[in-house]
């Protein structure tokens, strides 16, 4: 299932999506490579432990993740290189 987090405004589409699916029994690379604690491990419906973007940040991803979006090289952020099994993705 793609659990999509994050919100919609007049400069753009503010979602980072995660594949719950590809994210079951997950080390949580992604937890630990997040410099501003963006993401957390919760259960979800089915009782699996997954990532998922911590409350405090859904309705602000734009600024909480602003430092680290890269600039012009194309390099991917922290939580996309440290999730090992392709889970995540950024909508920006």
């Amino acid at each position: 299932m793609l659990a999509h987090y994050g919100y919609k405004d007049g400069s753009g589409d503010y979602f980072i999506v995660i594949d719950t699916d590809r994210c079951l029994d997950c080390p949580g690379m992604c937890i630990e490579a997040c410099p501003a604690g963006v993401l957390d491990r919760i259960e979800d419906d089915y009782g699996d432990s997954v990532a998922a973007v911590a409350e405090g940040h859904r309705k602000k991803i734009k600024y909480s993740c602003a430092p680290c979006k890269p600039t012009g090289g194309g390099a991917a952020l922290p939580c996309l290189k440290a999730c090992s099994p392709g889970a995540m993705t950024h909508s920006w």
